[in-house]
């Protein structure tokens, strides 16, 4: 396994997510996160959304350098922190994890290796930021405004870390060119389900519900978001149900 540990004064800060290591997400919080301290990058070999906190306990995990600077880990993002905390990069004093291609909103918090990232982070002692750009059904992602609003809110959020054994939880809105830049709001989680439906054809079925769709509780995070601002939901770890809202 390769170990490659950084002797700074400056932040150490651990950068993962779950959409892979070549992602363009996490080359855009890379690119704004290295005016806030030195980063490490320890990602997903590939693609691994959906993983939730799963973690591996049976097996080796795989570590390969495929990039300058750059760990790639044959696991998922828990895994990815795991590790760094425990030997790749034991330095590091905050975890950023994104910027995902989609959104974490509500109860996505429950599936997301994103957010899994940096609660595993918090679980463990260290503050964190999981930020998620959601996406207008079709339509692409504008990774440099993205990375914009990742920078306005890694001044805002660093600045003052977030009480022990919690993690902040940040989504941006899918807009248009020409819609002004959006409010930054803090707010809770909203607890309603997402929308079920399936294509069930013979022995199989697809999810096939409406992302969009999904209920929107006045005042929430699911709200606020689709309604064109950025969302900031302050999450105790490990139980997400305990939410705290910050002014």
């Amino acid at each position: 396994m390769d170990e490659a540990i950084v002797s700074s004064t400056e932040p150490a800060l651990l950068l993962t997510n779950d959409d892979g290591w070549d992602a363009p997400g996490l080359d855009a919080l890379r690119e704004v996160a290295a005016g806030f301290g030195q980063c490490r990058v320890i990602a997903p070999i590939g693609p691994i959304s959906g993983c939730g906190h799963r973690v591996t306990t049976h097996g080796p995990i795989a570590v390969t350098r495929p990039a300058a600077e750059v760990l790639a880990v044959a696991g998922t993002p828990a895994d990815c922190v795991r590790l760094a905390l425990h030997h790749l990069a034991p330095e590091v004093s905050w975890v950023l994890a994104g910027i995902n291609a989609g959104g974490n909103l509500g109860t996505d918090i429950y599936h997301s290796g994103t957010v899994a990232a940096v609660r595993e982070g918090a679980l463990n002692g260290l503050p964190g930021i999981a930020l998620s750009q959601c996406i207008a059904r079709g339509a692409p992602i504008d990774w440099s405004r993205a990375a914009q609003w990742a920078r306005q809110v890694l001044e805002r959020l660093m600045a003052t870390p977030p009480p022990a054994g919690t993690f902040w939880n940040v989504n941006f809105p899918h807009l248009a060119p020409e819609d002004p830049e959006p409010e930054l709001v803090f707010c809770p989680l909203d607890p309603s389900p997402l929308p079920l439906s399936y294509r069930v054809e013979a022995n199989e079925a697809v999810y096939a519900a409406v992302y969009q769709e999904r209920r929107r509780r006045p005042g929430c995070d699911v709200e606020v978001c689709f309604g064109g601002r950025i969302s900031v939901t302050l999450i105790r770890a490990p139980d997400p149900d305990l939410t705290l809202q910050q002014a």
